[in-house]
């Protein structure tokens, strides 16, 4: 591969969209730090995976499609399948603590699944 020099408006653009999903993700790290309890802290790292990534993401498909003439798909496939799996995997986090909490009798909210109504229609 032949290394192209950039023009400078893609080296500040590229520069500003990699520092800006590295601020993100510190943020959310230091949200995953600094909230009291774990339903608050899940969402740290949601917005890191999402926000923090895709600013990221779209600095280094800017890079590496004016580096080599064409659109860098790599970089937008591993942002689509983090985007994909990062929700999947929260919400199995949640669940599993909400029926742990459950189970442990803390005050979460209640099942909705378990809400079913008794009444019976008279014949």
């Amino acid at each position: 591969m032949i290394e192209v020099a950039l023009p400078v408006w893609a080296q500040v653009a590229v520069s500003a969209l990699v520092l800006c999903g590295a601020v993100i993700a510190l943020l959310g790290a230091l949200g995953l730090f600094r909230l009291p309890t774990y339903y608050q802290r899940v969402h740290a790292p949601a917005v890191i995976a999402t926000l923090g990534c895709w600013c990221v993401v779209w600095g280094s498909v800017l890079y590496f499609s004016l580096q080599t003439g064409a659109i860098a798909g790599h970089a937008l496939l591993i942002a689509i399948f983090i985007a994909v799996t990062t929700p999947i995997t929260t919400i199995f986090l949640m669940r599993a603590a909400l029926f742990r909490d459950r189970r442990m009798g803390k005050s979460v909210p209640p099942s909705l699944s378990r809400i079913v109504t008794t009444d019976t229609p008279d014949a």
